[in-house]
C-alpha cells in the first residue's frame, strides 16, 4: 500500500513515544513530573546508606583537597608576585596572609628572591609528593583519574561511568582517594545491577511475554550505571560545592573584607545560570529516555536477529534483517545527536553566563588594583577565590538540568524494579507432597484479557501418568503452568495436597516440581553440570542413570570431553533430540515430587520414545508425571488424559475410555493424527 504524501509528518514528541513503545510495551509513561523525579532523586539517595564508610572516606578526602588547595596552594602565588617580582619587603605585608602563614613568612623575611624562590620550590616538592599539586603559580593541580576509550553514545560510555573514580589530588593521597572512590562506584553499580537482574529473573511469565530481553539487558547494563554519576553529584559534588563555597567566603571575608563585591559578583552566577539552563530540564530528560529506548531497541534488535538466526537464514530474510538493524541502529543515533545538541545549548548557556562574570570581575578588580586597593599579588588571590565561587554558584544553577539525563536512566532502572514479581518469600512453606493436584473451577485470563482456561476441574495423584492433550492453542502449557505457578489462576482454586497454591511459598513450591519445557533450555557450563542443575551433590552413577534412561548417555561418551564436554563451545553441533534428552535427564534426575515434560518425545526417534515412556512409568511409581504431547505413543499409556479444545477440558479418562465413544473429541483427533501419517 502507498503511503500517503500528504500525511502530517510525525512531531519530535510523538515520535519519542513511539520509540518508547517499540522499546517496552510496559514502559510508555516516560514523562515525569518534578515531584516524581525528586522521587527518584530520593530513591537513588536511599542507596548511598549501603555505603556509608566508603562515603565518609571519600568525603574526608574532598575535604582535605579543598581545605589544602584553598588555603594554601593560592598564598605561595602572592609571595612570589608581591615579594619576589615586585620585590616588595615581606615584613610589611604578613598582615596580607591568613594568620597560619605568618610563621612561613617570618622564615622568609630578609632572605633574597633567589632564596625565597628555592624554599618555595621545596615546599612544593613535598606538596607534589603528598597532594600531586604545585605552588608554581598556584592555579594548576594535578588529578588521579583513569578511564577508557568511549564513544559519544550512552552504551560505549557505560564501562566508564560504571568504573567511574577519581580524585582532585594527585601523588599519595590521590592514589588512595582513587581507590577509595573506584571500590565505591563499583560497590554501587554492582549492587544495583545484581538487584535488577534477580528481580528481572522473578517477572512472571506474562510480563515476560511482553518485556524485551534486549531493553531488559539495557537496563541492567547501561542504566543502572546513571546511580554513579548521581552519587558524584548528589553526594560528592554537593558536598564538595558546600564546602568549597564556605572556605572560599571565609578566605575572602578575613583577609579582603573591603571587597564585598566580589562574593556578590560570585553568587550571581546561580540565578544566571539557573535562568539559562532551568526551561531545558524537562527536555534535556525527555530526549535522553528516547536516546535510551533507542538503543536498547537496537539491543533487542541484536538479540531477536541472533536468536532466530536459523530462521533468518532459511527463509533468506539477512536484506530484511540487514535493514530493521540499520534502521533501529540509525534511530538511536538519531536520538543521541538530538540529546547532545540540547546538552550542547545548555552547556553553551553556562558557558555565558561564567563569561559574564568574568567579564564584569575583571572590570571591578582592575579598578581595584590601579587604584591601589588591592596589590597585583591580591589581585591573583581574589581572582582564584572568584573563579572557585562563581563556577560553584554557576554550577548549582546547572546541576539540575544535568542531572535530569541520569534521573531518564534510573527512572527506567526503577521502573523494572519495581514491576510485580512473583511470590517467592511470601506464603507456608510446602510439606512434602503425599497426594497430588486439585483444580476447582479454574479460569485463567492473560493480562491482555486473552482467556486461555476456562471452568477446569481436574485431578492428578502421586504415582499417576497424566496426559493433557489437544490441539494447537487449546490450553495444555497453560494449564501445566499452573502447577508450579509459572501463572496464576484468576479464577477458582488449584490446590495441593488441599492447600491453596496461593498461600504457598513458590520457592517452596518449585522445590518438589521439575519442568522439562518444550524449548530446551541448556546452560553454557558442561554436560555434567547441566544435568545436575538442579541437584548439585548428585554422584556420577546417578547422572550417568538418569542419562541412559534419558537416551543420552551413548552420545554423551562418544563426545571428545564425555559428560565434561562444554555446552558453551559445542551446544549448536548438538541435534535438537540430543539437547532434549539432556534436559529429560536434567528433569528426571531432581528429587521433584512432580515432574512436568511439554512434549518430551517430540525430537526423539521411535526406539528411545519407547525407552523413555517406559523409564516414566517407573518413575511415576513415587512421583506425578505430567505429560503434555500429541504423539499416541507417548500418551496411550496414561493413567488418564486430558483432552482440551478452546481452554476448556472437553473429555477425561483412559485411552481406551476415550477411544470407546462413537462421538468422542479425542477419537476424532487420534484419527485425525493417524491419517495424517
Amino acid at each position: 500500500m502507498a503511503s500517503n504524501p500528504h500525511a502530517s509528518k510525525v512531531s519530535l514528541r510523538e515520535g519519542e513515544k513511539q520509540i518508547d513503545r517499540q522499546a517496552s510495551v510496559l514502559d510508555v509513561q516516560t514523562d515525569i513530573s518534578f515531584r516524581e523525579t525528586l522521587r527518584v532523586f530520593m530513591r537513588v539517595i536511599s542507596y548511598f546508606r549501603f555505603f556509608k564508610a566508603r562515603i565518609a572516606a571519600k568525603l574526608a578526602f574532598i575535604s582535605l583537597e579543598l581545605a589544602f588547595r584553598l588555603m594554601i596552594v593560592v598564598w605561595p602565588g602572592k609571595i612570589v608576585v608581591d615579594h619576589v617580582i615586585l620585590g616588595q619587603p615581606i615584613a610589611g605585608g604578613i598582615s596580607g596572609f591568613p594568620s597560619y602563614f605568618a610563621p612561613f613568612l617570618r622564615f622568609l623575611d630578609g632572605k633574597g628572591p633567589l632564596e625565597i624562590m628555592l624554599w618555595i620550590l621545596l615546599l612544593g616538592v613535598f606538596m607534589v609528593i603528598l597532594f600531586g599539586s604545585t605552588v608554581s603559580g598556584g592555579w594548576g593541580r594535578s588529578r588521579a583519574t583513569a578511564s577508557m576509550a568511549q564513544g559519544h553514545d550512552i552504551a560505549t560510555q557505560t564501562e566508564n561511568e560504571a568504573n567511574m573514580a577519581g580524585s582532585q589530588m594527585g601523588g599519595i593521597l590521590g592514589l588512595i582517594d582513587f581507590r577509595v572512590h573506584l571500590r565505591l562506584t563499583q560497590s554501587l553499580n554492582h549492587l544495583l545491577r545484581t538487584q535488577l537482574a534477580g528481580r528481572t529473573k522473578q517477572l512472571p511469565m506474562s510480563t515476560l511475554d511482553d518485556q524485551r530481553i534486549g531493553d531488559s539487558v539495557y537496563r541492567v547494563m547501561y542504566d543502572t550505571t546513571s546511580a554513579s554519576l548521581l552519587l558524584e553529584g548528589l553526594t560528592l559534588g554537593l558536598y564538595s560545592g558546600i564546602l568549597g563555597v564556605v572556605i572560599s567566603l571565609v578566605m575572602v571575608a578575613t583577609n579582603y573584607g573591603s571587597a564585598p563585591e566580589v562574593i556578590v559578583l560570585a553568587m550571581l552566577g546561580f540565578p544566571i545560570t539557573l535562568l539559562f539552563v532551568l526551561p531545558l530540564a524537562r527536555v534535556v530528560r525527555r530526549r535522553s529516555q528516547a536516546s535510551r529506548a533507542a538503543g536498547s531497541s537496537t539491543t533487542s534488535n541484536i538479540e531477536e536477529g541472533m536468536s532466530n538466526v536459523l530462521a533468518v537464514q532459511s527463509l533468506g530474510g539477512n536484506k530484511r534483517e540487514g535493514r530493521r538493524f540499520r534502521q533501529a541502529s540509525a534511530e538511536s543515533f538519531k536520538r543521541f545527536r538530538t540529546e547532545s545538541i540540547v546538552i550542547l545549548l545548555y552547556n553553551q548557556f553556562y558557558s555565558m553566563s561564567l563569561m559574564l562574570g568574568q567579564a564584569v570581575f575583571f572590570i571591578v578588580m582592575a579598578g581595584s588594583v590601579i587604584e591601589g586597593t588591592f596589590t597585583a599579588g591580591d589581585y591573583f588571590v581574589v581572582s582564584y577565590y572568584f573563579f572557585q565561587l562563581y563556577a560553584t554558584f554557576g554550577a548549582w544553577g546547572h546541576m539540575y538540568t544535568e542531572w535530569q539525563r541520569n534521573i531518564a536512566g534510573m527512572r527506567r532502572v526503577f521502573f523494572l524494579m519495581d514491576l510485580q514479581t512473583e511470590k517467592t518469600r511470601d506464603g507456608i512453606n510446602l510439606p512434602e507432597i503425599t497426594d497430588g493436584i486439585v483444580m476447582d473451577n479454574v479460569g485463567l485470563t492473560y493480562p491482555d484479557g486473552r482467556q486461555a482456561l476456562r471452568q477446569v476441574n481436574m485431578e492428578a495423584h502421586i504415582g499417576e501418568i497424566i496426559a493433557f492433550v489437544g490441539p494447537t492453542g487449546a490450553g495444555k502449557t497453560s494449564l501445566a503452568y499452573l502447577a508450579p505457578a509459572f501463572l496464576q489462576a484468576t479464577e477458582g482454586t488449584v490446590s495441593i495436597d488441599g492447600i491453596d497454591l496461593r498461600d504457598v511459598s513458590v520457592e517452596g513450591l518449585r522445590n518438589q516440581v521439575s519442568y522439562v519445557f518444550q524449548e530446551t533450555q541448556l546452560f553454557s557450563d558442561s554436560i555434567l553440570d547441566n544435568i545436575r542443575y538442579g541437584k548439585k551433590d548428585a554422584s556420577m552413577e546417578q547422572v550417568e542413570q538418569v542419562a541412559r534412561v534419558a537416551g543420552a548417555h551413548g552420545f554423551i561418551v562418544a563426545l571428545p570431553d564425555g559428560y565434561e564436554t562444554d555446552l558453551g563451545t559445542v551446544t549448536s553441533k548438538l541435534s535438537v533430540g540430543q539437547k532434549q534428552r539432556i534436559a529429560i535427564a536434567r528433569g528426571l534426575l531432581r528429587d521433584s515430587r512432580i515432574l512436568i515434560l511439554d512434549e518430551p518425545t517430540s525430537a526423539l526417534d521411535p526406539e528411545t520414545e519407547a525407552y523413555l515412556v517406559d523409564a516414566l512409568h517407573q518413575a511415576a511409581k513415587d512421583r506425578l508425571v505430567i505429560i503434555i504431547a500429541h504423539r499416541l505413543s507417548t500418551i496411550a499409556n496414561a493413567d488418564r488424559i486430558y483432552f482440551l479444545k478452546e481452554g476448556e477440558i472437553r473429555e477425561k479418562g483412559s485411552h481406551e475410555e476415550l477411544m470407546s465413544k462413537p462421538d468422542g473429541q479425542y477419537r476424532d483427533y487420534v484419527r485425525l493424527q493417524a491419517g495424517a501419517h
